[in-house]
């Protein structure tokens, strides 16, 4: 059986590996919430081996991301844990790091404060959340691509859309999560860290 595969994964697995590389480097364990087709998973493993990485994902997506771990040779990543942000877990163990890519566009906005709500519970005291995708800046598209994706994405299902710095900002900070960096990366995405 193959396993699914994700085109842009493959394409920015090591762009988002270089523009995080000093936080997995003081990292030591990594919560990745949906993990999607595991391709970041094994590659970040992988890459640092300082890292022991918790994907996770919703009940569908777990077959397919375990099948990818066990045909990777990195010792230091997890079978996927079953993770719905909207859907109390008993998921308590603490990480240095916590990561998740293009997600919040996918989600509804409730669903995005359920993220931040739970990332907030997992990190330890001055542990950094980092998500990636394409965001809007004072409800302004960064690029004509984004505008027609994000337009995309709303006739697909009333609850997607590209989502607003500003709005990100507010979700984290009711956490008890500080904004600490913006990073510009290709194809008119960025990476927010915010520390807890």
């Amino acid at each position: 059986m193959s396993l699914p595969f994700s085109a842009a994964s493959d394409r920015n697995k090591e762009a988002i590996g270089d523009a995080l590389e000093r936080w997995f480097n003081a990292a030591d364990t990594v919560l990745e919430l949906g993990s999607g087709t595991g391709q970041h998973a094994v590659y970040f493993a992988e890459r640092f081996p300082n890292l022991y990485w918790q994907p996770s994902d919703r009940s569908e997506n777990l077959q397919a991301i375990g099948q990818r771990i066990e045909q990777s040779a990195a010792g230091n990543i997890a079978l996927p844990v079953e993770i719905d942000v909207s859907v109390e877990n008993d998921h308590n163990t603490l990480y240095s790091f916590a990561f998740s890519a293009n997600t919040a566009h996918i989600m509804s906005i409730a669903e995005v404060a359920d993220m931040f709500r739970l990332v907030s519970s997992r990190l330890k005291t001055g542990a950094s959340f980092a998500l990636y995708g394409p965001f809007t800046y004072g409800g302004r598209h960064t690029s004509e691509s984004n505008e027609n994706f994000d337009a995309m994405l709303r006739q697909q299902a009333a609850h997607m859309g590209i989502r607003d710095r500003a709005e990100l900002d507010a979700m984290a900070f009711e956490e008890g999560l500080e904004f600490e960096q913006d990073i510009e990366m290709p194809a008119n995405n960025r990476i927010l860290i915010w520390r807890h």
